[in-house]
This record gives C-alpha cells, structure tokens and sequence, in this order.
C-alpha cells in the first residue's frame, strides 16, 4: 500500500505538518536515548484491554522487536514466513497500513526461546528507518514510502549457548551506530546514515555475549558513546570510535541496557551465578553433552573451533578446565556472575573504576534481561517472579525494596513511564500499571494483552503501543471517546 497521490496530499498537507510538529517520537528501543520515558504525553489510559480502548490492531506475524513512531507513523518488524522478514509502516492514529517491505533471509541460524529471529529494534530519524536482521545486515528504508536506500553487509554474529542476534542499531547526529557483542568477534561501529558508508570500527575483543543498546552522554564538551559489556562500561569518542574510558565493575553477561540521567549512568545487571562463576561453568553446564566435564569441537559451532584451537593447549582435541575460558574469555577481564546495581559517573580519561563508581548495590536481584528505568529521583526496576524495587538516585537508599506486582512470571520487557504511570510488561500478557508518584508504588491496574508479550512497548502522543508475539495494538482514551 503507498501513500495518497499528490493531489490528496496537496489538500491534507496543512493538517499533517500542524499534527506532525506537534508529535511526540518514540524513535528507538525505550524511546529517546533508551530512557523510557515519554516526556509529552499526560493523558496515558490505566485500565485498557484487547476488548476495551483499542484504537487500532494490526495482525504482523511473530516478532520480540519493540515498535517505534515517528512523525504519527508506527513501524514493526515481524517473520511473515519460514524465511521472510518484513518491516511494516502503519499510520500511527487510524493503523491503516501505509507500506510493507518483505525480504528473503535466506537460512536462518539457531536462536534459543524466548529470542526470536525479528528481535531487533529499528530506528527512525523521519527520513529513513534503519533496520538490522542477522542474515541481512543492516538496511535503510525511506521512512515514507519503504523505498530502499541503501544496505550494508555485517559479520553474522556467534553465541556459544546459541541465543541468537538481537542488538538494536541507535541513529544520532550523522551517525547510525551499533553495537555487536557477540561470542566469536565483538564490535561497535558507526556508519553514515545517509550513505550506510562505515565511519569507524572500534573492537571489543574483552566482550562476550550481550545485548546492550549504546547510549549517548554530553559532557566535558564532548559526545560520548556509552556501551555495557562483559564486566566493563566504556565510554567512546562518537568522532573516531577511539576509548576514552573505562569502569571495569560489571559482570559477565550483559543482557540490559543503562539510562543516562545528566552526567550519570544507571546500570543493573544479574548474570547467572555468583563472582567466581566465570564462563567455563556455564558452558560445561550447557554444551557438554554427554557431561565428561571437558569439552570437545563436535559440542561447538563450527564458528567456534579456531578459538577451541588456540585454547586446546596440550593438543589433545578437549578443552578442559583453564583450557575453556583461555579459548574463549579475556585473560584480563575473567569475570563472573552475581547481582549489581550501579551509578557511574561518565567522563574521565582511562580506568575510572576508583574514581566514578559513584555507588553499588548487590543484594538487590535485578533482572537479567529488563533494563533500569529512571525516573525523577529514583530507579525503579523488575526481576522475575513480578517483584519490583525502587530506590532513590542520589544514594541508592531504598524507596522500597520489594514489592510484588500481583503478576507472576517471566519479564523480559522493560518498564516505561509517562503521564505519573510506570508501566510493566510481563512475558504472560498482562501489562501491569503503577502509580509513580506513590512511595509504595500503588498496583493501578493488571491489563491483559491477549497473548506472550516480549517487547518493550512505547509511548506517544497519549497512546501505548503494544506489540504482543504476533500483533500490534495501539490503546488510548481516545478509544472511549
């Protein structure tokens, strides 16, 4: 489907510049700069339902990737057939289908539940929507019609416990940036958003597997690239991708993505087991097959067996004990789990971990998946099971520690807020609300999505988009109008 002609277009152009300046975006996964939070919007529904303030739903086929709206147009992606993805756009306010864009993947890797092969968030800037699929790369598409403008090639990525791809490019300035962590050759890059030419390439040989977003921080008159990983947060120059520094107080798997709050970066972090559980305990665990407590090739992608080679010292086909994380983790960054919750200043120059690891909790159990969400004085966080904390910002004193949101289960969405409400997606459906403004973070209403819910929904223009396995749904009071 293509937009009206021009005629059509002429007579109504008035009325969309006028809704169009006044539209608030959601431009990226959790909205601007990862924070979820809609600034704009003051009239969010509470009590809402696939019965009841629907304004409109569109069947998409099975995706985990969030929606985003730009300029009143909402996009999604979503696996149409065993081997088609598709990016759709629909107009934000009436869910009439604007264009879709179907492409051949081609044979897809393995990925393990709950990730899914249309898990990648895209981005917008209003000229173009920038997408990444695995076996494609990443590829803009003219935000308005769907038209291709360019497409980029990217190294497939590789995970020793076979997770699958889902990182989520970010568009600042000039820049479409992206972070790859991933098992076999982590990387973070720039291209040019108008060209897909790539800008810089910078290496993260210290990282394993994760799936933080990049934030970005102003400070010290310089633009820096914020990026999790396997026990470290980094800071980048955004001009030449070059390191500037480094606070080495993570953990081993990185699965959230932090929220800058001024010069401030808020980071929550549970990564299986305690501090000495490096990766060879994980990967004995779950790819030793026949559990002989050593690992042999025919246990590991065949992406994998160069580095088996290097770790296999005595040449004897097994990788055994020191053997594991010799092959495949950092020497200098050995890692292991444990629960955190951290405030870092940015800035600095070089290891900062003395000098801006501002405070850290970690006896707080915060999700392994759901990122922090930031809010005014206090972070508010998920974990599985529906059990919520909070606490304040300028200390990491307790607003309250637990408190069980009457909704049982997985949470791999993370929470958002606008309009004095924090909403809290969980994996069964129903999408929890919750008084911000209460201390003791008073249970608004349980409002079910009709199916698994994975992503992270979106706020615009006093409008929740939800994006449930296989559906789009937009509610708003309007509905009730």
């Amino acid at each position: 489907m293509s937009r009206p002609g021009s005629l059509a277009l002429a007579l109504i152009f008035p009325i969309l510049f006028t809704a169009s300046s006044q539209a608030e975006d959601w431009a990226q996964f959790r909205g601007h700069n990862a924070s979820g939070v809609s600034t704009e919007s003051t009239d969010l529904p509470v009590e809402f339902s696939i019965d009841d303030k629907v304004l409109w739903s569109a069947e998409v086929g099975e995706g985990i990737a969030c929606p985003i709206i730009v300029n009143n147009l909402a996009y999604t992606t979503a696996m149409t057939d065993e081997e088609i993805f598709s990016v759709f756009c629909f107009d934000a306010t009436t869910g009439a289908e604007i264009w879709r864009r179907d492409f051949e993947t081609g044979e897809l890797p393995p990925i393990m539940a709950p990730n899914k092969p249309a898990s990648s968030t895209p981005v917008c800037d209003g000229e173009r929507v920038y997408v990444y699929f695995s076996t494609l790369g990443m590829f803009a598409l003219n935000a308005d019609s769907g038209e291709d403008s360019w497409q980029l090639p990217i190294q497939m990525p590789y995970y020793l416990m076979g997770w699958g791809a889902a990182h989520s490019p970010i568009v600042h300035g000039d820049l479409v940036i992206f972070n790859q962590d991933d098992d076999l050759a982590p990387f973070l890059m720039a291209v040019d958003k108008n060209t897909g030419s790539p800008v810089w390439r910078t290496e993260r040989p210290e990282m394993l597997g994760g799936y933080s977003v990049p934030v970005i921080c102003e400070t010290n008159g310089r633009t820096e690239v914020i990026v999790a990983g396997s026990g470290k947060l980094k800071g980048y120059d955004i001009t030449d991708g070059k390191e500037l520094w480094t606070c080495n107080s993570l953990l081993r798997t990185i699965m959230t993505t932090p929220v800058v709050k001024d010069e401030h970066v808020y980071v929550s972090v549970q990564s299986y087991g305690d501090t000495n559980r490096v990766l060879k305990y994980a990967l004995l665990q779950w790819k030793d097959t026949n559990q002989d407590e050593k690992l042999e090739k025919s246990e590991l992608e065949e992406a994998f067996w160069e580095k088996f080679d290097k770790g296999d010292k005595d040449k004897d086909g097994f990788l055994v004990d020191d053997e594991i994380d010799d092959a495949f983790q950092a020497a200098e960054n050995r890692v292991g789990g444990g629960n955190i919750i951290q405030k870092i200043k940015v800035g600095g120059e070089g290891n900062v971990t003395d000098t801006h690891l501002i405070w850290n909790l970690d006896d707080s159990s915060p999700s392994n998946i759901a990122s922090p969400l930031v809010i005014e004085d206090m972070i508010f966080l998920v974990k599985k099971g529906g059990i919520a904390a909070s606490f304040e910002i300028e200390k990491g004193e307790p607003v309250w520690k637990r408190m069980r949101l009457r909704n049982f289960g997985n949470y791999y969405a993370s929470p958002i807020a606008g309009d004095g409400k924090i909403y809290v997606q969980g994996e069964n459906g129903y999408l929890v609300v919750i008084d911000q403004d209460s201390k003791k973070g008073k249970v608004l209403a349980k409002n079910f999505m009709g199916e698994s819910c994975i992503s992270t929904p979106a706020i615009a223009n006093n409008r929740i988009y939800v994006r449930t396995l296989t559906k789009l749904y937009c509610f708003s009071n309007e509905a009730a109008k």
